[in-house]
């Protein structure tokens, strides 16, 4: 699991992709959700404006990630 640092209250889905150079731009990012299985704490998502806080976990084609 790589566990993911923000200095934000939260950051969206959209710049978690990008953080995690799995994507580029926004509209790449729009593309990757419809490509890719992404889940936030086990629920199925494909929203790049979902919010992710601390503590939040992201699996994406399962590779795990963690919100510190």
């Amino acid at each position: 699991m790589k566990e993911i640092k923000i200095d934000s209250e939260f950051i969206t889905l959209g710049q978690f992709l990008k953080y995690v150079d799995l994507v580029s731009s926004g509209g790449e990012a729009r593309d990757f959700l419809n490509e890719n299985e992404i889940s936030v704490n086990g629920e199925n998502e494909n929203r790049r404006g979902k919010k992710l806080y601390r503590n939040d976990l992201i699996c994406i084609n399962d590779e795990q990630y963690k919100i510190c």
